[in-house]
């Protein structure tokens, strides 16, 4: 049996129907693929972003804090090389002081007398030469004679050894030097430098711990010191 024209048409628009509706089920599957496709590539874009963000800023946050901590340490620094030279300051100071009050001393002579004969004894049995060269300011040279007559007989007498001291009076101590006296063998290569200057420097140096924790107290990073 035959199929009219009109059973014809029907069935091409039943097909074309079913054909239709099948590409556009299609054309959505691929459209909700993509979509799909398009939000996870979207979504894996701005996690990757956020992680390269995140990390930017966890770096620049660590240069800062690293900045901070080099400027802290160079400010710490920098605070504790002032407090040194304000130190240090007060210690010249203070050794200033004392060396005003040398020169108050010599001031007087029979305390300087004293002194001078101890400096030459003590010059005398440092050396141990038969022979021996002192000099001493211009301005202290009847001082010094009175100390040789003073101090030679006992020298002898305690080392046993004879001497003979002379005044070196070709070369004198420079005047504004507080006072005392340099010894020296006979060939001058052994010398002792017995002046007020070198006497002080010698005690502060000796002194130094004891003169800093009378100053400024006790040292905590210096357990050793008693």
């Amino acid at each position: 049996m035959s199929l009219s024209d009109v059973d014809v048409q029907k069935q091409i628009k039943h097909m074309t129907a079913f054909i239709e509706q099948e590409a556009n089920e299609k054309v959505e599957e691929i459209d909700a693929k993509a979509d799909e496709e398009f939000n996870i590539e979207k979504g894996r874009l701005v996690q990757t972003q956020r992680l390269k963000i995140m990390e930017y800023y966890e770096k620049k946050e660590k240069q800062l804090e690293q900045q901070k901590r080099i400027q802290m340490s160079a400010m710490r620094n920098q605070a504790r090389l002032e407090v040194l030279r304000v130190r240090d300051n007060l210690v010249v100071d203070l050794l200033n002081v004392a060396r005003q009050r040398l020169s108050r001393m010599v001031a007087d002579p029979i305390i300087y007398q004293e002194l001078l004969e101890k400096l030459l004894l003590q010059s005398l049995f440092q050396l141990l030469e038969p022979r021996v060269l002192i000099r001493c300011r211009q301005q202290d040279t009847l001082l010094m004679e009175t100390a040789l007559q003073r101090v030679i007989p006992g020298y002898v007498l305690v080392s046993q050894k004879p001497v003979e001291v002379c005044i070196d009076q070709g070369a004198y101590l420079p005047s504004n030097l507080a006072g005392g006296l340099e010894a020296y063998s006979e060939n001058h290569r052994i010398k002792v430098s017995n002046t007020l200057e070198d006497r002080l420097d010698l005690i502060a140096q000796h002194r130094m711990p004891e003169i800093r924790k009378a100053l400024f107290g006790a040292n905590p990073n210096r357990k050793f010191f008693t």
